[in-house]
């Protein structure tokens, strides 16, 4: 099955860039290569891994105003929250870079008789499977931790923000990372199997729909691989008759249109007790009306 990977600016709905997926023989040097390179990672000593961590967080920052405008381009993110995603991706790196030692010392547990450690110990090879709406974040937050710990992988990143997942790789190579420890790939469904299935890859992450997880789920359930999953929920936003209602009713508003709508905290359900429905319905229409709808390239929309 194939699968087509491009920027298409739904500002405009103008196809900006385009790119072909992977080759068969592509997937299979990136399996070689990340494996041979885990074998030289996980040797490699924290104190230059964690290094490596710090320069990507430095370079995020630097290039801030470039990668949000792609993630806007790619994905319609307003500008200023595409800012913070670069932020906080940032962070994340710094983050896992700072406390690497300490999460990753021995933990001595209590036993009657002798002694016992929990070594955490990296693993190989993993996959990482990651979604449009966050297109950093969610990178970040699986790539930095298993970096410091010592494993590679590869990334297959959504198929509308090829950009974003190029300059992440890009980024992670400027701050010196060898390439084989993480190699995107423009992987079809079919490829994606395959990686899943071979005896290098050690385990899969992947945030998405509930149809997707089930199909990697049953894939590396087959193969007894260890998996992760963070799939799409649309959690009820409750209204109670104590609430503090404005408080309520700008949270509901802000956290509804955050990034569009587009992403798992945004609430698309709405449970209000009746003693408050008609002013919460009402004021919650009201903040709607006061909500600037634009392009999400200009700092003062609300809505892109």
């Amino acid at each position: 099955m194939s699968t087509t990977y491009e920027t298409l600016d739904p500002s405009s709905n103008t196809v900006v860039a385009r790119f072909d997926a992977a080759a068969d023989e592509e997937v299979q040097a990136a399996l070689e290569s990340a494996h041979g390179g885990y074998l030289r990672w996980r040797e490699t000593p924290l104190s230059e891994r964690v290094a490596i961590l710090h320069r990507a967080a430095g370079i995020y920052r630097e290039r801030a105003q470039e990668l949000a405008e792609l993630i806007t381009l790619e994905m319609g993110k307003q500008i200023d929250q595409a800012l913070g995603e670069i932020a906080v991706s940032a962070d994340i790196f710094d983050y896992y870079a700072a406390n690497a030692e300490q999460f990753l010392a021995p933990r001595r547990l209590p036993v009657d008789t002798g002694t016992a450690e929990v070594h955490l110990q990296p693993t190989g090879v993993l996959l990482g499977i990651m979604p449009w709406n966050y297109p950093h974040y969610q990178v970040a937050r699986f790539a930095a931790p298993n970096l410091a710990l010592g494993n590679t992988m590869l990334l297959k990143h959504a198929a509308n923000c090829p950009q974003s997942a190029l300059i992440i790789q890009d980024i992670l190579r400027d701050a010196g990372l060898p390439r084989e420890c993480y190699i995107n790939l423009f992987a079809t469904h079919d490829q994606v199997s395959t990686v899943i299935a071979d005896p290098r890859v050690q385990g899969i992450s992947l945030t998405g729909s509930e149809r997707a997880g089930a199909i990697v789920a049953e894939q590396a359930g087959r193969h007894l691989k260890k998996v992760v999953l963070e799939l799409g929920g649309s959690d009820p936003f409750i209204v109670l008759d104590d609430v503090r209602l404005q408080e309520t009713i700008e949270a509901a508003a802000s956290r509804r249109l955050a990034n569009a709508g587009q992403a798992c905290t945004s609430p698309k359900r709405f449970i209000v007790v009746e003693d408050v429905y008609d002013r919460f319905v009402t004021g919650l229409k009201e903040r709607f009306t006061e909500v600037r709808v634009g392009h999400p390239a200009q700092r003062d929309t609300g809505l892109g």
